[in-house]
């Protein structure tokens, strides 16, 4: 898994700012994902929802004021729709990133479009911080969080349903106000602190078995705060010294993971090698074991928007070094990268270092085994044509979701297994143009069939060429 998140909050990565022409959004919208291509990344994980608002047309929730300026105001297209098919015509993976809980980021509720829900029901999303918060404890509200998630897995084709790290809000001054949900709640809990996980537990399998139940092969996941507990409190939590999101978010993410509720989970690991508080190397061993002996792939959230800040996050090879940390533990499938304006910005070098380091060449998002599928049948009639600087490549589809090309040099056995490291595309139609070739160089071509879970196929028969000269 090679990913980045494109946060729409505040306008952080998409669109750069509310009110552009339909045209510009889109344009930089495929900015951001040429760059991810680019970049030999396979999946984006897009904020739909950043704030109790949408980035669709939603029965339940008003347009977002980041796409237009104004909350409620029509756009005047399909934004979902546009986002997924230009993120599949690139064979990248779009994952639909929901806030479960976060209202609006202004506490005048004045602001807010007329039908948005906190506004219609101020007694669900009090004022908390410079925020208004959803109460995860009125059923109410937990039943909008399942309503609007299940809409969008029901009417658009998302490879996956995705949740940050937050739920009950990070503390900010004084607790949260729920005293009264409490009490018309809270009863047989021992604690409020219990009562309040018991919330987020619920959503969360809750949301999993209902979106597996609509879609079968759907990935749900979730990216938690990097500390469960640390191990002063908890003799299984991480020897770290940082904010625990089992008793200050009340996200007992480590039960998640032990329970199968999810199918991966990506923890923001968001500290540099070495750091006392937190080391990241200290906190990849301890989700790596966490998730051993369950069925939830683990991949590692990437701070590239520290990169820059001080002497450590100023090396362009931090985050290099993280990702080669991460290939000595079998369990860490890969890394998702916060946010693509970063990636995009390149800074200090960090993106073009991680791609001569690791990512020289594409790869295919890792299967996760429980959500089941099967490799489709093989393409057939595998063709490779020399053309100017360039080899065609061709084949006839099977049906698949989408079809991986590896190249080899010199003339391959015709029926050869095909080595990841010769991976060359993936795409999704049935054929390519390879621009790499190098004038009187010979190259075998070998194509497979991937279903949308990535379960791949054995090659067709390869194809074997002489690239032209001059």
């Amino acid at each position: 898994m090679r990913g980045m998140w494109i946060a729409t909050v505040q306008n952080t990565d998409w669109p750069s700012r509310p009110g552009e022409s339909v045209d510009r959004q889109k344009a930089e919208y495929r900015r951001l994902l040429d760059t991810a291509k680019a970049l030999n990344f396979n999946a984006v994980f897009f904020q739909v929802r950043p704030a109790g608002d949408a980035f669709y047309r939603s029965p339940y929730e008003p347009w977002s004021q980041w796409l237009t300026g104004t909350q409620g105001k029509d756009p005047g297209y399909d934004v979902l729709q546009f986002l997924i098919k230009e993120a599949h015509d690139r064979d990248l993976e779009f994952h639909a990133w929901f806030n479960p809980y976060r209202a609006s980021t202004d506490p005048d509720r004045s602001k807010l479009a007329a039908d948005h829900p906190a506004r219609r029901h101020p007694d669900w999303a009090p004022r908390y911080g410079s925020n208004l918060w959803y109460d995860p404890g009125l059923p109410q509200v937990q039943d909008l969080a399942a309503k609007v998630v299940l809409d969008v897995v029901k009417r658009y084709d998302i490879d996956g349903v995705h949740f940050d790290d937050y739920f009950y809000p990070y503390p900010a001054s004084g607790d949260f106000p729920d005293k009264a949900t409490f009490k018309a709640y809270g009863k047989g809990f021992s604690s409020v602190a219990a009562w309040r996980r018991h919330n987020v537990n619920a959503l969360v399998q809750s949301l999993s078995a209902r979106i597996h139940q609509a879609k079968p092969w759907m990935k749900f996941g979730i990216s938690p705060f990097g500390v469960w507990r640390n191990i002063s409190s908890d003799p299984n939590g991480s020897r770290t010294q940082a904010l625990q999101s089992y008793d200050d978010i009340y996200a007992d993410t480590r039960l998640w993971v032990k329970k199968d509720w999810l199918d991966y989970v990506t923890p923001q690991l968001y500290w540099p090698i070495g750091d006392p508080r937190a080391d990241y190397r200290t906190l990849v061993d301890w989700w790596a074991r966490q998730v051993t002996g369950t069925g939830v792939q683990l991949s590692i959230g990437q701070a590239a928007y520290r990169v820059g800040e001080d002497a450590t996050w100023r090396n362009p090879a931090e985050l290099s070094r993280h990702v080669t940390v991460d290939s000595h533990y079998p369990a860490v499938r890969g890394d998702v990268y916060f946010s693509a304006v970063d990636v995009l910005h390149n800074k200090v070098g960090f993106a073009t270092r991680l791609r001569k380091d690791h990512y020289q060449r594409p790869a295919i998002v890792p299967v996760i085994p429980k959500l089941g599928g099967a490799a489709p049948s093989p393409a057939a009639g595998v063709e490779a044509t020399a053309g100017g600087a360039s080899v065609k490549v061709r084949w006839q589809g099977s049906g698949a979701t989408s079809y991986a090309v590896y190249r080899v040099d010199g003339k391959g056995v015709a029926c050869a297994p095909v080595d990841p490291r010769s991976l060359l595309v993936s795409v999704r139609g049935t054929g390519i143009s390879d621009p790499t070739v190098k004038p009187g160089a010979t190259y075998t071509y070998y194509v497979t069939a991937l279903d949308r879970l990535h379960h791949e196929s054995r090659p067709a028969r390869g194809a074997t060429v002489v690239a032209q000269r001059g």
